[in-house]
């Protein structure tokens, strides 16, 4: 089992620990961390890396990601949606997997937290990763035998793997192979077979 934080269509990392685990740990009683991956995603644009924010309402620094709300008076979504469509409609996969991101979009969760369990479900089905996924009754404090995971991924540090092996990208000509985006990038360019990229990431990372 492995214990990791909620995540905004986390780094491809997190699926690569996800594929290499049983049985997933999200945890949901942390206190919401700003600039973090609990609400952005980190795509490849023709300019170079893009961080996508969901912005949210007003709340204290003892808040739980669980009772976080999404703040709707930005048009965020339709920016996200576009930003994606932009960088990635030439991708082999993405119009196939548009219109399920666009429904989750349009569901208009009022929690954080739910919204990236939509869509983790999402990208695990997508993917055809079958695990057993669990949320924490209280804060994880640790046990034996439970990987804890959840400051794995940061993207002020920016955890990267150096024996990943690259992945078709677009862009690569400007920018060579960029390690650590959102798995939006790795499921519009591979599809399917992004279980086996996971497959071999999971071994190293």
């Amino acid at each position: 089992m492995i214990v990791l934080q909620s995540a905004y269509f986390a780094p491809v990392g997190y699926y690569a620990k996800i594929y290499a685990h049983d049985k997933i740990l999200v945890e949901q009683h942390d206190h919401y961390v700003k600039q973090t991956y609990r609400n952005r995603c980190r795509i490849q644009t023709e300019s170079g890396v893009m961080d996508l924010s969901i912005p949210v309402e007003k709340h204290t620094d003892k808040t739980k990601i669980r009772d976080i709300c999404i703040s709707y008076g930005q048009e965020w979504r339709r920016l996200h949606l576009r930003a994606m469509e932009t960088s990635y409609n030439s991708t082999p996969f993405f119009e196939y997997y548009k219109d399920d991101i666009q429904a989750i979009y349009e569901k208009k969760e009022k929690y954080l937290f739910d919204f990236n369990m939509r869509l983790l479900e999402f990208t695990l089905d997508a993917i055809g990763i079958k695990r057993e996924i669990l949320t924490t009754d209280s804060y994880f404090e640790g046990e034996p035998g439970i990987e804890d995971a959840r400051e794995l991924f940061n993207p002020k540090k920016e955890t990267t793997d150096t024996d990943s092996k690259p992945y078709y990208q677009m862009f690569t000509e400007k920018f060579g192979f960029t390690d650590g985006l959102s798995i939006v990038d790795l499921l519009f360019n591979l599809g399917p077979e992004s279980v086996l990229y996971l497959k071999e990431k999971s071994k190293t990372i």
